[in-house]
């Protein structure tokens, strides 16, 4: 989750820097596929449960339209948009994700059935990647083409997660990682940054269809092998900031804000932004901002909206208000099962 701030962070920068632009070519390689590969792996429970379709409705669907909301205003404010209409069927920044989440979950107990479901999410993928009429209402693209992530996320067990985690998988993840900084920068010149986003189909990019389907699969293995080296880097003891990872949606949603704010107001323009060392303290800033956003004082201030528990919008569960009646007692023995019968008690001289 510091990565995406601090990718966000970057785009501004990239321009005036080949380094800066391999750096954010590289780290556009993996930090959304690790991020999604992971919500994969958490999501692999889901079977459409009362329980489970209430939380996917409180925390996705309800900050969804929350932020939308709140969002919407922020930019006729900052953007001085007074007339800026309430597009939910067009995520607002980084909001494509949790529709994109929603429906993943949505769908996973079809994922968990399917004998090869991978090479269907494979397909699903390139099939997009070559189709212009999608549109862009629920940024169904990236939903479409990010698929296999989160896929794959599903099929993944603990012991998958150990094999990285090995000492020579960490050693060979360094010069993986220095040779993608080298190829990342001879592209810089010759790609588009717009491929690492998966937003757009071939046709838009200005290729053939079947150049946008080889680029699709080739940035997918990147994003696989580029994911690897990542988590093969998580440290596995507990560290200060681990618990820090229950409040990584708090940081997601809220850091968009301050994100959008410096490119409205036209915080990259000050002159001092130019200096290489800037670009450095942009950086830590960036990093300091999202990991202050996942900490608790924060995730309590905002829980109302992010992780509303809303009992008063949800029937309640037949089940346990049975179990809570017969727990419950009550006159005549109406508490108890149906049937039982209380011992009566012994008499001292019995």
């Amino acid at each position: 989750m510091v990565l995406v701030g601090i990718g966000h962070a970057w785009d501004p920068l990239r321009h005036d820097s080949r380094t800066a632009e391999a750096l954010y070519f590289l780290m556009y390689t993996f930090h959304m596929p690790a991020f999604i590969v992971i919500s994969g792996y958490l999501s692999r429970s889901f079977e459409g449960k009362p329980n489970q379709v209430k939380r996917l409705i409180t925390g996705v669907a309800v900050p969804y339209v929350a932020i939308q909301f709140v969002y919407t205003f922020f930019m006729r404010w900052a953007n001085d948009d007074p007339d800026r209409e309430f597009h939910f069927q067009n995520p607002g920044f980084a909001l494509w994700f949790l529709v994109a989440l929603f429906l993943w979950r949505l769908t996973t107990p079809i994922w968990k059935s399917l004998r090869w479901p991978m090479p269907v999410a494979l397909g699903i993928a390139v099939a997009a990647s070559v189709t212009p009429s999608i549109g862009s209402d629920l940024n169904l693209m990236r939903v479409a083409q990010f698929l296999p992530f989160f896929v794959l996320g599903l099929q993944l067990r603990p012991h998958h997660f150990q094999l990285v985690k090995r000492k020579r998988m960490r050693h060979i993840a360094v010069p993986v990682t220095l040779a993608g900084f080298v190829f990342a920068y001879w592209a810089v010149p010759r790609m588009n940054k717009a491929w690492f986003l998966h937003d757009k189909s071939a046709e838009e990019m200005g290729v053939p269809s079947w150049v946008g389907a080889v680029m699709y699969l080739a940035l997918f293995g990147c994003g696989l092998v580029m994911t690897a080296c990542f988590l093969s880097w998580v440290p596995r003891r507990h560290m200060w900031f681990t618990a820090l990872g229950a409040g990584t949606l708090y940081a997601y949603l809220l850091h968009i804000f301050p994100i959008q704010g410096s490119r409205q107001f036209d915080w990259y323009d000050m002159d001092w932004v130019d200096h290489p060392l800037s670009r450095v303290a942009i950086t830590v800033l960036a990093g300091v901002m999202m990991t202050v956003l996942c900490t608790p004082w924060v995730t309590k201030v905002f829980r109302f909206m992010i992780e509303p528990r809303m009992e008063w919008f949800f029937k309640r569960d037949a089940a346990a208000l049975a179990r809570q009646r017969e727990g419950t007692p009550g006159a005549g023995g109406a508490g108890r099962p149906s049937g039982s019968h209380r011992r009566p008690r012994k008499t001292p001289r019995e």
